[in-house]
């Protein structure tokens, strides 16, 4: 079953394209046809094969010769052993269908995040309904489960307890997700006067909490928190050491006072530059339904 699920994953990648293409720009997914953005020309079926069509064209448009950018084949690559990843991890069950719809939506978010600054309502508000209905059909078995059976008194033995604490556990999750996001977002803009968060990354932890439950929210969050943090510090160190060097080479500065000209312009550069965090939200969150749970066990064993 590994080669047509990684197949499946490939096509969903070549759809998934066409979302990241066009929701940011409010255009219908459904129609028209696939088309060159350059040329205008619609795309024939054997130019539209997944990995296949762009080696075969070598990148680039069949009419206009226009260069077609890596984003697709890597969309499709990604999807494709996303599904696989999947299938090995979980067998072939229903969390199988659940974990591969939604890295589906999280690649769908992440790419559309890093290329316009935008978590389309069309992904996630989908995503947070579609995680609510699995949590019925799976358990979360989560924070909640675990705790609320002791606050709760619900028969053990019924079939009806666990649907409803991981429903209830789906739905905290996103309540948290959402809320912590909120709470930061409004708390930076109190603070700095400029917009920190946008309402798109409240929704996309909702769907996240929805999907995941309040534990691997909380893993998601931090963790995403964390590795955003050191990419926004490397992203400084690197301006910094670029425009350090730029001085010294163009202007003959001494190294301390290029230095600290270079560190005052990397620091306005950051304050100025759009982080879209919801990368690093969606990526964590994918981390979180494969090794999430083990590295928090591992976590609190040494604690």
């Amino acid at each position: 079953m590994a080669f047509p699920i990684f197949a499946l994953g490939l096509a969903f990648g070549s759809f998934l394209n066409v979302c990241i293409y066009r929701l940011p720009r409010g255009m219908s997914v459904a129609s028209p046809r696939s088309a060159c953005p350059g040329c205008g020309t619609p795309i024939h079926f054997y130019d539209n094969i997944p990995v296949l069509s762009w080696l075969i064209l070598r990148a680039r448009c069949r009419q206009c010769k226009a260069p077609i950018s890596s984003r697709y084949v890597l969309v499709e690559l990604l999807t494709g052993a996303l599904f696989l990843a999947c299938y090995l991890h979980f067998g072939m069950t229903l969390a199988t269908l659940k974990y591969c719809a939604f890295g589906f939506l999280l690649l769908g978010l992440i790419f559309t995040d890093a290329e316009t600054q935008l978590l389309p309502d069309k992904l996630t508000l989908p995503g947070i309904a579609l995680g609510l209905v699995f949590s019925l059909l799976i358990p979360v078995n989560d924070l909640a489960s675990q705790m609320l059976p002791g606050i709760v008194t619900l028969p053990v033995s019924s079939d009806l307890s666990w649907h409803l604490f991981s429903l209830l556990d789906a739905v905290l999750g996103a309540v948290v997700g959402a809320c912590f996001i909120y709470g930061a977002g409004a708390i930076y803009l109190r603070a700095r006067g400029v917009e920190g968060m946008g309402f798109g990354d409240v929704k996309l932890m909702a769907m996240v909490g929805a999907f995941l439950g309040i534990k691997l929210t909380v893993f998601t969050l931090f963790t995403g928190s964390i590795v955003g943090s050191l990419f926004g510090v490397a992203t400084v160190f690197a301006v910094w050491i670029k425009r350090t060097r730029r001085r010294m080479t163009r202007n003959h500065e001494p190294a301390p006072e290029a230095r600290r000209k270079a560190w005052q312009s990397a620091a306005i550069a950051l304050r100025r530059h759009q982080m879209p965090f919801g990368v690093f939200l969606g990526s964590m969150a994918m981390m979180a339904f494969f090794v999430g749970n083990q590295f928090l066990h591992w976590y609190w064993g040494l604690l």
